[in-house]
């Protein structure tokens, strides 16, 4: 018979290695544990750093205070039960670790993918541990783990790189856009003048789109894209009757939808309704059974249309650049008692597009 546990502190697992029956086990009863399991099991439950020891022929398992949280709902009965039962799940990717030590070589790992099962649920988990072997009058009996969760960390850095990638795209997407803005603007223009107020009148509804995006994070509401680009063209409120459900796009669709409205509300103001005092814009959306966004710009009540006799940047804007950003078509349909445009198309968030290139990524 040898000493009794002590020196192992008040903790919980204290308490639970105590008062455990380990005469079934592999160990036996405590008082029959020799100096070295004693001593060992003295050392980890008193550490604070997470630490657990496998031990005997089975690999029983017993951990301290700071380990017993990484089990999850796991910790429930682990106590004492073979290593392999306990991390059956994980046994095979971390046996070759537990060889390696048992032969008498300690191990290290870093940042070890493991998928956990811990909450009775696949758990993408990391882990920085290593593995030593431990000894009884020189024979190798069992090993100690000291182990850290490094998931928080790799899923921080993780993170950090999709939103570096986001910003670089959302930039690229951005100046590629205000590009073709100020390009087609100059071709299409009959004066400096005028390429230099409609460049500007441009470029400030994409920064619009911009500050509503940077206010809305992940996702934008369709909402407040049309009123915030129809925003400098109404006289009065009257003017304009939006309707549709709460909806909410990704950034490049936004920023498309945005740019698509102005552009439609500043022809208004020139030549369409909002050029006369009884003119009035019907803008409206809606996603069918299908999954298909549909939206509908109305004028009623302006002065009678005509198609143009040329089509510009604008026109190629609404058309074919914004249906594009929702997989699409476009179209505007010059009525004589009011200009119509019609978008229809596919929704996108940023949730799904994260999915989407995650996804693609691992390809």
């Amino acid at each position: 018979m040898t000493r009794p546990l002590s020196n192992i502190g008040n903790g919980r697992m204290a308490r639970l290695t105590a008062e455990y029956d380990w005469s079934p086990t592999s160990l036996g009863p405590i008082l029959s544990w020799s100096e070295a399991l004693t001593s060992v099991i003295e050392m980890m439950l008193g550490q604070k750093h997470a630490i657990c020891v496998f031990w005997g022929e089975q690999l029983n398992i017993l951990y301290n205070d700071a380990y017993a949280p990484l089990l999850g709902a796991k910790e429930a009965g682990a106590l004492g039960q073979p290593a392999k039962q306990v991390w059956s799940e994980i046994w095979p990717d971390i046996e070759p670790f537990v060889n390696q030590a048992l032969s008498g070589d300690g191990t290290w790992a870093e940042e070890l993918p493991l998928t956990m099962r811990r909450n009775g649920y696949d758990e993408e988990t990391f882990w920085t541990f290593s593995y030593s072997p431990l000894y009884e009058k020189g024979e190798i009996k069992g090993m100690i783990n000291i182990a850290l969760d490094a998931t928080p960390g790799v899923l921080a850095r993780r993170n950090q790189r999709a939103l570096q990638r986001e910003l670089v795209h959302r930039v690229k997407n951005t100046l590629a856009v205000t590009a073709a803005v100020v390009s087609s603007t100059l071709r299409q223009a009959s004066s400096l003048d005028q390429a230099r107020a409609t460049v500007s009148d441009r470029i400030a509804a994409l920064g619009s789109a911009q500050e509503l995006l940077h206010d809305s994070a992940d996702n934008t509401p369709v909402r407040g894209i049309v009123e915030a680009a129809l925003a400098a063209h109404l006289d009065r409120s009257d003017r304009a009757v939006i309707s549709g459900p709460d909806l909410y796009v990704a950034s490049q669709q936004a920023i498309g939808l945005s740019l698509a409205v102005y552009e439609l509300a500043t022809n208004a103001v020139k030549y369409g309704a909002l050029s006369t005092e009884t003119g009035r814009i019907g803008i409206s959306w809606e996603v069918t059974a299908d999954g298909t966004f549909h939206l509908v710009w109305q004028e009623t009540g302006g002065p009678p249309v005509m198609a143009p006799a040329r089509t510009g940047f604008g026109s190629r804007l609404t058309n074919k650049i914004v249906p594009a950003y929702f997989e699409g078509e476009g179209k505007t349909l010059y009525n004589f008692d009011g200009v119509r445009f019609e978008l229809h198309g596919k929704i996108q968030t940023e949730r799904l597009n994260s999915a989407r290139e995650n996804a693609a990524a691992l390809v």
